[in-house]
């Protein structure tokens, strides 16, 4: 079989809402590993947040993409930590985070500094950090490179927030609204697309034996990147529509069925 670039989504993609992994999707992964594909995670966590699902599958070498593009890691098991920072991609958050406090005061605010920390205002944390959030004033938070910028608010809507994001035509940046009133922001171009474009080239696998499963927003850039790429069943309609398929949900290991069809031949696959 030709080898294929396998780009895997965290959350509703290999784990459930709860965060729990079923065992067929883990021995999938791993089967789809030991039959020599590579193996990507591509998810919006951080990478302190990422390594316990990049453990848990077994993952130890190659690479993955974390901050929704905005780091990218190489795997390798002789690396004092198993793992090292290969690419940040970052921005200045000063003019937007004025921006969306002017337009949402509810909101909350967050951000993944270039060094990997998260400086957060109210108290805000979120699983997907990974580490305990430095709580900090609105203007130190304005002051810090970020790498990830993550805005939430109890007082709106997923759509009204949306809107009142559209509607404050910030230029600069890459943004996605999460499930709830939630929003990540990168910098401009940055998403799980070009951090996967990136390792393609490394990994010199050709653009259509690349393969994405997702089911959020911010799996829109990554799925119509690949050659193939796989909505999960319960993503919202706007992102199974960019999809090239749609598998189950994550709770019927939808995940699952897709990586079988990657252990078949093709003569299989047309029978």
């Amino acid at each position: 079989m030709k080898k294929k670039m396998v780009c895997l989504d965290v959350d509703g993609t290999i784990v459930d809402f709860d965060g729990h992994m079923y065992p067929e999707v883990r021995d999938e992964i791993i089967n789809v590993m030991e039959a020599g594909h590579h193996v990507l995670i591509a998810t919006g966590r951080s990478y302190h947040a990422t390594l316990p699902i990049i453990r848990d599958i077994g993952l130890h070498s190659g690479y993955s993409v974390c901050s929704n593009g905005g780091v990218s890691l190489r795997l390798d098991p002789e690396l004092d930590e198993g793992f090292e920072v290969i690419a940040r991609s970052t921005f200045d958050p000063a003019s937007v985070l004025e921006s969306f406090r002017r337009r949402i005061p509810t909101a909350r605010f967050a951000i993944e500094d270039e060094h990997g920390n998260y400086l957060s205002t109210e108290r805000f944390q979120d699983f997907s950090f990974g580490v305990q959030a430095t709580g900090v004033s609105f203007e130190e938070l304005q002051e810090t490179t970020a790498v990830r910028l993550v805005v939430f608010s109890h007082g709106a809507s997923t759509r009204e927030f949306a809107s009142a994001i559209e509607s404050l035509g910030l230029q600069g940046i890459t943004y996605s609204v999460g499930y709830n009133a939630w929003l990540d922001v990168a910098g401009a171009g940055v998403s799980k697309a070009s951090g996967l474009e990136a390792l393609r080239r490394i990994l010199h696998v050709d653009p259509e034996d690349t393969v994405a499963i997702g089911d959020g927003f911010n799996d829109v850039e990554m799925l119509e990147w690949a050659g193939r790429g796989v909505a999960m069943g319960q993503a919202p309609q706007e992102v199974k529509a960019v999809a090239d398929e749609i598998t189950g949900t994550v709770r019927e290991g939808g995940l699952a069925t897709v990586l079988r069809t990657l252990l078949r031949s093709p003569a299989d696959q047309r029978s």
